[in-house]
C-alpha cells in the first residue's frame, strides 16, 4: 500500500506493525495515486496488447511462431502462463479495471499528454468485460489457458458477422 499526506510516515508505521505492507512515498497528497495510475497505464496495458495480440495470433494461426519470438526478447516471462493469466483478470475484473484506467486517461491528461493508449487500454478491457457478461467465458475452467479465452472471442465474433 502506497500512502501519501502530512501523516503518510505515521500511518505506515502503524500499519506495518499490524502486519502491512505499507509504505510512505510523499508528504504531499496525490503522489501515490499518481504512482498508482502510470503503473496501471503499464500493467493494464499489457493485458489489453497481450489479449489483442495473441487473439489475432490465434485467428491467423501464427501463435506458434509468434509467441517463441516473445521468448527470445523477454526470456524471464512465461508467455503462454502470464497470458493465461492477463485473459482471466481481465476477463473477471475487466469492468471494474476498465473505469480505472479511465481515471487513469485523466492522470495522464492532468499530466498534459493526450491519453491515446489509456483510452484504448479502457476500451478492450471494457470489450473484455462485455464478451464475459454476455457468457463468452461461461464454463471455462479455472485453469483454462489463454487459447481456450481466444478461441472463444474468435468464436463470438464469428457469430457476431
Amino acid at each position: 500500500m502506497l500512502l501519501g499526506g502530512a501523516r503518510a510516515a505515521e500511518l505506515a508505521g502503524v500499519l506495518t506493525g499490524w502486519g502491512m505492507n505499507a509504505t510512505a512515498v510523499s508528504e504531499k497528497i496525490g503522489v501515490a495515486s499518481a504512482i498508482k495510475m502510470c503503473r496501471s497505464v503499464m500493467i493494464k496495458g499489457l493485458e489489453a496488447i497481450v489479449i489483442e495480440s495473441y487473439s489475432t495470433a490465434r485467428a491467423y494461426g501464427v501463435e506458434e511462431h509468434m509467441i517463441p519470438t516473445l521468448y527470445e526478447t523477454f526470456p524471464g516471462i512465461d508467455w503462454n502462463k502470464q497470458g493465461a493469466y492477463f485473459f482471466s483478470r481481465v476477463a473477471q475484473h475487466g469492468k471494474r479495471r476498465a473505469e480505472e484506467m479511465r481515471e487513469a486517461a485523466n492522470t495522464v491528461l492532468e499530466a498534459g499528454f493526450t491519453p491515446y493508449m489509456a483510452a484504448a487500454i479502457a476500451e478492450k478491457h471494457d470489450w473484455v468485460a462485455q464478451q464475459s457478461r454476455a457468457g463468452v467465458f461461461a464454463g471455462l475452467p479455472k485453469d483454462a489457458g489463454w487459447q481456450d479465452y481466444a478461441d472463444r472471442l474468435l468464436q463470438q465474433s464469428r457469430q457476431d458477422k
